[in-house]
């Protein structure tokens, strides 16, 4: 594809090894990176966006695989913005096969968090008769971050947060010592707070939760 060909090309040119060095430290050294900051990669692939929109528009999602192929972050940084933009108002019932793929595939919190919010929790909107099928199967899955993807794809529901699954989801993994799920489940709730500040105090009180999911949960809430 002309398009993945253009992009790597002048993403590698725009490298800076001088700042990929603290990047890659800054993820734990899981990937290797370019040094490309992100509103400077942002520019990169918006001008080729605009080239190449009739070849992204037909290929978004075999794209967004290849550019996971990559092992430098920035193109799967590519892949997302891509994603989210393209598949908004196209999802087919299959594509949850393609989100969890990119959740378990160069799985780190920047990517998880990202497609949890936007693309698992979009499509489950499109189709909610899938939410109980899909959240059961990530919640009970041994890959942990298919367990976070299934705390937070309700993050920016607001008052459409289904409240009884959320606390069941936390209740689920509430003795978790993995400091993702964890910080997943306090996220959660905190965000959920702005609707309900009330429930998710009393849910927290009356729940047995980790010092760092509770700290997390409350820490936007000031009842008068």
């Amino acid at each position: 594809m002309s398009f993945i060909q253009d992009l790597e090309k002048d993403l590698r040119q725009n490298g800076d090894r001088d700042s990929a060095i603290p990047m890659a430290a800054y993820m734990k050294n899981n990937f290797s990176f370019l040094g490309i900051k992100t509103e400077a990669r942002r520019a990169i692939l918006k001008d080729h966006w605009k080239k190449n929109i009739d070849e992204i528009k037909a290929n978004y999602r075999t794209i967004a695989l290849e550019l996971f192929k990559f092992k430098e972050r920035e193109f799967h940084q590519c892949a997302i913005d891509i994603l989210i933009k393209e598949i908004k108002n196209n999802y087919i019932i299959e594509d949850i096969k393609l989100i969890e793929f990119l959740l378990i595939t160069q799985s780190w919190w920047d990517s998880v968090d990202t497609l949890a919010k936007y693309l698992l929790g979009n499509y489950l909107i499109h189709f909610p008769q899938e939410i109980h099928k899909t959240v059961n199967r990530f919640s009970n899955s041994s890959n942990m971050w298919l367990n976070r993807s299934a705390i937070l794809f309700q993050l920016s529901y607001k008052q459409k947060t289904d409240f009884l699954l959320l606390q069941s989801l936390c209740e689920q993994h509430k003795v978790s010592n993995e400091f993702f799920i964890q910080k997943a489940i306090g996220w959660a709730l905190r965000e959920y707070s702005s609707c309900n500040p009330i429930g998710v105090l009393n849910y927290v009180e009356h729940t047995n939760l980790k010092p760092l999911s509770r700290k997390e949960a409350i820490r936007n809430i000031t009842i008068k």
